[in-house]
Formats: C-alpha cells, structure tokens, sequence
C-alpha cells in the first residue's frame, strides 16, 4: 500500500475547485450492491467534511486577522461542497436505521483500526475503551432494526463486523466528571496520534449529531427513545475525545492538522476503494485537501511565524487508516476490558471504583424509569435477544447493579 507523503502530492488549484450542481451531487451507490466498506467510507468522509467546516466557522468567530477570515470562508466553501457531494452518494431508499447501522460499523472498524495503530498507549487505551462501547451500540441498533424494519444486520455489516453485546449501553451512562481525560503534549506527540485524534474526534462528532437529528423521525417511543439513549453516550465520547488534544495548539495550527487529516483520509480510502467510480472522488478531494492544507501552513508562516514541518517533525504519515474485519482485536478487548470505568482521568476495575464515584448516581437518575438499550432487545428475535444473555455481559451488568445500590443505599432515586 502507498505511503502518505502530504509534501510530494500535487494539489488542486484553490480557483479550480468549485463545482457545478451536476458535478458536486454524483449518483448515489446502490444499497443493495454496495460494499459495507465502502459505505463506512463514504460516512466516514462526510464526518471529516463536518469536522473541517465546523472549526473553520469557529476560527472565523475568534480569529481576529481579516485575511485569515478570508481563507477559512474560501477553504470552507469548498469543503462544504465536498461534504455535500460525499453525503448525497447515500441512496434517498437507505432507511434511517440501515445507515444507523452503517455508522455504528464505521464506529466499530474505524476505532479499532486507529487502536492497533496508535503509538501513544493512553490515546490507545481510550480509543480501546470507547471502542466496545460503540460495539454494544451496534448490537442495540441491530435489534432495533428488527423490530421496526425485520431487516437483517447482516445485510448491512455483511459479516465483516460482529453483531452482539458489548460494554453494556445501559451501564455507560456517566457523570460529566467521568469523561475528562488527559491531553497529549502537542510537541511531542507523534503525528499519527495528531491524525488519529481528529480522526475520531470527526467520527463520533457526526454521529452525535446524526442520532440527534434523525431519531425523532420514528413514531415508535423505543425507538426515539433507543436514538436519544445513544446520541447521551455519543456526546460523552466527543467530549472524552476532544480532550485528548492539545488546549495549546493555535487555532490555525489545529486546523492545518484538521485539513491534512483531511487529505490523508482521503488518500486513505482511494488506496482501498473497491468501487472505481466512488475512489476517483476520493483521489480528487485527497488534491483538493492538500492545497487547503498549503494554504493553512503559509497562514502559519505568516501570522505565526512558523514552519509547518517543525509542527509536523515527520514527511510521511503511516500507516494509512483501512477499514478490515476486526473481530479478533474487538473479541480480546472484550475478554480483558468489559469491566473498565473511567476514574480521575485514569481507566480502573469496576470493582476497584470508590463508593461515592460520581456516576453511580448519575447512573441512577438516568435509568430510574427504565432503559431503552435493555428494551428493545426484547422486541428483537430470539437469535439476537439470546446475545444479550452471554453469561460476560450478565455479569458486568449484574455488578453494575450491585455497585450502584452499594454507592447509593442511603440517596433516593428520583
């Protein structure tokens, strides 16, 4: 597979770049035909798209120089165009819970990838945390699916990803203390860290959002309520992630890092597109984003003062971010690290957490009137609801239970 080499690629014209309607919205793929890979890259793609115009409207806001409000409306605009052509190859017959279905398997084959690959061990160790969580979700989806559509999961993840429980959703649910987490130290972080981290950060970012502006579209209480159980666990996995970065990165230096993740991404999916028609796109806007990045590294230069290699300290970036069946990687992560919670920015037994841990009463209040993710399970067909009984993840849920009444036996449920 080729290496990522941001400064040997040859970029497109910033004046070349717009497009016409016809070009910017390509034909969609077909449902029934397409890859599970392919369309976990083309959700991938549209949450880095996001990401990139989400943070260029931020800069524009705090950003005080007109000129550099000026390229982030110039990068931003193509960018938006970029995200449009991207999200529209979803087909208008994919139903909301199919393409559910494929964000959780981007979620899954993503967040491992990025762990097996991962050169700092508690970036590594939060992605590997967050990463059953997300599996967990994926089985919840499925049954959801079942019981709204009486689809089949695997139709779907097409047996690349397994379907069945992980961490429990129903014992995720924490207090906002509980998701803060260590930064890496930006002048020694390795830039594969930097990529991983607006990697995820773009990822769970969409995710969140989707879930949020799509689960009311279902008439049926469990499943709007399924879509808002989730997207809470999601917001909690966006703020954890974000904190990993730097709070010391300028604003143009964290966006440079966004446009050329953006780039190497890009780059990425081309390498190992199966559809021809889908990887030319890819191999277009990988050009595309090498220029935003140029331009992001002259603003640097000028404003800051700085080289964007004495930022980067590396001329090639790898390995490139692959979507591949990870059922081995996800299976002993789950044998060594179903019971992991998070305390004081640290990840510990379940056993091992203190009494009075904030998320016990949280936990409680959250799920004092019942929990959706348990819920639909019993909606779902025995083969799936008999997932759920897998004598691990009773346990886990059984001493969630007993931890949770121990913390709180003197504190009323509300």
């Amino acid at each position: 597979m080729a290496q990522f080499k941001p400064f040997e690629l040859e970029g497109i014209p910033i004046e070349e770049q717009p497009m016409n309607w016809k070009d910017m919205l390509p034909a969609p793929y077909d449902k029934k035909a397409v890859g599970a890979y392919t369309r976990t890259r083309v959700i991938l793609m549209n949450g880095i798209e996001n990401n990139a115009v989400l943070m260029s409207h931020a800069i524009e806001r705090m950003h005080p120089d007109p000129e550099v409000k000026r390229a982030m409306a110039l990068i931003r605009r193509i960018d938006s165009q970029q995200q449009l052509a991207v999200n529209w190859l979803n087909p208008a017959d994919q139903s909301v819970i199919e393409t559910t279905l494929g964000y959780e398997q981007v979620a899954v084959d993503l967040t491992a990838n990025l762990a097996k690959n991962e050169p700092d061990s508690y970036v590594k160790q939060t992605l590997d945390f967050a990463l059953l969580e997300d599996f967990d979700h994926l089985y919840r989806y499925a049954c959801l699916y079942d019981y709204i559509e009486g689809g089949d999961p695997e139709v779907i993840v097409q047996g690349k990803t397994d379907v069945k429980p992980g961490r429990p959703t129903s014992i995720e649910h924490r207090h906002p203390d509980d998701s803060m987490r260590k930064h890496y130290d930006k002048d020694s972080a390795d830039i594969k860290t930097k990529m991983n981290y607006n990697t995820i950060v773009s990822g769970e970012q969409q995710t969140m959002l989707f879930y949020r502006s799509h689960g009311f579209m279902y008439p049926d209480a469990i499943a709007r309520q399924l879509y808002a159980e989730i997207a809470e666990i999601e917001e909690q996995h966006v703020t954890q992630y974000g904190l990993l970065g730097d709070p010391r990165e300028t604003m143009l230096e964290k966006m440079a890092m966004i446009e050329l993740n953006e780039a190497y991404n890009y780059f990425s999916c081309a390498e190992t597109e199966s559809d021809s028609r889908i990887r030319s796109i890819w191999e277009m806007f990988a050009r595309m984003e090498i220029t935003h990045f140029a331009m992001c590294a002259e603003l640097i230069r000028k404003h800051e003062g700085r080289d964007i290699r004495d930022i980067m300290k590396a001329d090639v970036i790898e390995p490139l971010i692959v979507f591949e069946s990870n059922k081995d990687y996800v299976n002993r992560v789950i044998d060594e690290q179903l019971d992991l919670s998070p305390h004081n920015m640290e990840f510990v037994r379940l056993r091992d957490l203190p009494d009075d841990w904030a998320s016990f009463a949280y936990q409680r209040v959250m799920n004092a009137k019942g929990v959706p993710s348990e819920d639909v399970v019993g909606k779902a067909v025995r083969d799936l609801a008999e997932r759920d009984q897998a004598e691990n993840i009773r346990r886990v849920k059984q001493e969630m239970a007993r931890r949770v009444e121990k913390g709180m036996a003197a504190v009323p449920a509300r």
